[in-house]
Order: structure tokens, then sequence, then C-alpha cells
């Protein structure tokens, strides 16, 4: 967590008014809270830190890409980010949490660190269901549609007739045969 130092602000020495910060995030990052969903990240997030007397406004946003494997076949593809998460700091006696959207420090604290807020912006901007865009339009190629394709059952080629004009498996045919036999 010592890599995580980085995203710490002392907002005690920082005047008040707007501040802007600026995050580079790698695998590395996701690495360090042991999330290993991602192959590779190429992520730029932008802080808004405006900062007044009795409490701080914090806005992120996200963008960039992640690489990921498809839920379906299993493929990598870059899955594109783009999220935003506002957050209010305000003081009180206590750390308190409990509010997505408001955290209260102590008095006495002179820093916040962001890491956290920051992976939970990327990881909640990710597509639940993450499907390769080559698969909704049908260009994906890849070894595992081949062998699922060549492993589907074919099409019934010998289909009879009865006189209804419904198509009947010739394997009830040779049923039917059993009960004529005797």
């Amino acid at each position: 967590m010592r890599k995580l130092a980085a995203f710490s602000i002392p907002f005690v020495g920082l005047k008040p008014g707007k501040h802007e910060f600026e995050y580079q995030l790698n695998k590395e990052f996701f690495e360090d809270f042991e999330y290993e969903e991602f192959n590779s990240v190429n992520l730029k997030v932008d802080l808004l830190f405006d900062k007044t007397p009795t409490m701080m406004e914090l806005n992120f946003h996200a963008e960039g890409v992640v690489n990921v494997n498809c839920d379906l076949t299993n493929e990598p593809y870059d899955q594109p980010i783009n999220g935003d998460l506002r957050l209010v700091v305000k003081f009180g006696d206590e750390f308190n949490d409990d509010n997505e959207e408001i955290l209260i420090l102590p008095h006495g604290e002179y820093q916040i660190n962001v890491a956290q807020y920051i992976y939970e912006l990327v990881v909640l901007s990710v597509p639940l269901k993450r499907i390769h865009p080559g698969v909704a339009d049908g260009s994906l190629e890849s070894e595992v549609l081949k062998k699922l394709e060549e492993l589907s059952p074919k099409e019934a080629k010998d289909i009879d007739e009865n006189e209804n004009g419904e198509d009947i498996d010739p394997r009830w045919n040779k049923l039917k045969n059993l009960l004529n036999d005797k």
C-alpha cells in the first residue's frame, strides 16, 4: 500500500479554491488492491478538488481502456471506460463513510487518500456482462468459436413428412416399424 501514497492529497496546505490533479493508472494500481480481472490498463483520472473553509468537493473523471476477457468467448478485448464520481468531504467528530456521496473526516485530519475512490470508480464503470464487440456484429474470428461451430449439432437432412405436411424425424419411423412387426 506504500505505492498508493501518491494518491494522498495534503489538503491542509492548499488554498481555498479549485485545484486539479491528474493520475495515470496502469495494471499495477489494481494489483495493489488484489484485483486481477484486467489484462492491461491505460486510464487517465482527472480530479477537480474544490476546497472551501468548511468542506471539500471532489469530482473524479476516469477515461481510457481496460483490456478484459469476454464473458462468452474468453477472448481479450479493450473495453472503453468513461466514468464520473462526485464526493463531498466534511469534517466531524469521527470518521464516517456510510454514505457513498459524503465522507466525514475527523477534525484533526490533514490529508485524504483518493486511491480507494478511484479504484471503485473504475471497477464500477466496467459493464457487468463483458461481451467482445466482434460477437455482436459477427466479425470475431477465434479458435473457440470455430470449435463450437464444428461441434454444434448438424441439421437433420433426412426429414420425412407425414400426411399433415409436418416434418418427421427418420428415427421415429424405425420405432413405428416395431409396432407393425407384431
